[in-house]
């Protein structure tokens, strides 16, 4: 697959607005892999490349590792786990992405 001439420009572009997104974190996770074993069985993994905010990685010794603090709470990565393995919930009134400074 060849990426369009602009498609640098265009990641280069988001990656600058998402620096600029400020969260407010709770100090418990709103988000949980319900079973790791459920992720060594799926071959494409699509929750670590939907995510914008590079929430989820995987490595065959840990797993799947999940850095919430990143989170954009778009939702994304529940809906493309084909397992329903990813137990997502907002975070507590407060805490998660501080719209106003967008």
């Amino acid at each position: 697959m060849t990426l369009p001439t602009n498609a640098h420009a265009s990641a280069s572009l988001i990656e600058d607005k998402l620096s600029k997104v400020q969260f407010i974190n709770h100090a418990d996770s709103h988000l949980a892999v319900r079973d790791q074993q459920t992720c060594r069985r799926c071959v494409l993994r699509p929750c670590v490349d939907v995510c914008p905010g590079a929430v989820y990685d995987y490595s065959n010794e840990e797993g799947l590792s999940v850095a919430y603090e990143n989170c954009l709470e778009c939702g994304s990565c529940k809906i493309v786990c084909e397992f329903d393995n990813i137990e997502w919930n907002y975070p507590p009134g407060g805490f998660g992405v501080d719209y106003q400074w967008g």
